[in-house]
């Protein structure tokens, strides 16, 4: 249950507290402080303070407010991996900048982070996900793998096609920065470290022999 004293005040009408932006930020927080079916959108228009109603002039239902949290994710990471143009992919070095683009989103916005890629299980099959989700994570998958595609066109990398590389290095990622979120009581080694040398495992992967890191 969501304590009454994190909840805002009710606001009077007219002072703009109804936006969309506002509701947004909201429901992260509390879908990250109690996860995404602990909450209710009753609480999330209590913490912003409006009425239920109110909020329902913005979103039609909860499923509607996760399903813009995860289109605003993938966006923020999309814009982060087009930072590096198609044409810059030249080299391993590019390869790891993209990467650590990645990387970094999912640590410096973990609850965004957890909205595109960690949300908990539906109950049932019936429950199905907004079409939006899918849709989002494949906008911004194909903008990584346009960055792969590049590299392959140059003969950098190991033999494979472009989207099979992409989804590999794709997890490889993920895998990292989903552990470091959901297990930080874990006993890691230096962080920056630890991510150095993933990163460095994920290239000697993808790119030809002829580029491989020497081994230290």
């Amino acid at each position: 249950m969501i304590p009454t004293e994190v909840r805002s005040t009710r606001k009077p009408r007219g002072h703009g507290f109804e936006t969309r932006d506002e509701i947004l930020d909201a429901a992260l927080r509390l879908f990250s402080e109690h996860g995404v079916m602990g909450v209710s959108t009753r609480q999330i228009a209590g913490r912003v303070g409006i009425s239920q109603p109110a909020l329902y002039a913005h979103f039609r239902n909860r499923d509607d407010l996760l399903a813009e949290l995860c289109e605003r994710a993938f966006s923020e990471l999309e814009q982060r991996l087009n930072t590096l143009p198609e044409d810059a992919m030249t080299d391993r070095t590019a390869l790891l900048r993209v990467c650590r683009f990645y990387i970094d989103f999912g640590l410096e916005r973990p609850d965004a982070y957890r909205m595109a890629f960690m949300q908990e299980k539906r109950k049932s099959p019936e429950e199905d996900l907004d079409p939006r989700f899918l849709a989002a994570g494949l906008t911004t998958f194909e903008a990584f793998q346009k960055r792969l595609t590049r590299l392959v066109s140059l003969g950098l990398t190991r033999p494979g096609d472009a989207r099979l590389l992409a989804q590999s290095l794709w997890a490889g990622l993920h895998g990292l920065v989903s552990l470091l979120l959901a297990r930080g009581e874990f006993p890691w080694v230096e962080r920056e470290t630890l991510i150095a040398r993933h990163l460095d495992l994920l290239a000697d992967g993808v790119l030809h022999p002829d580029s491989l890191t020497p081994r230290r």
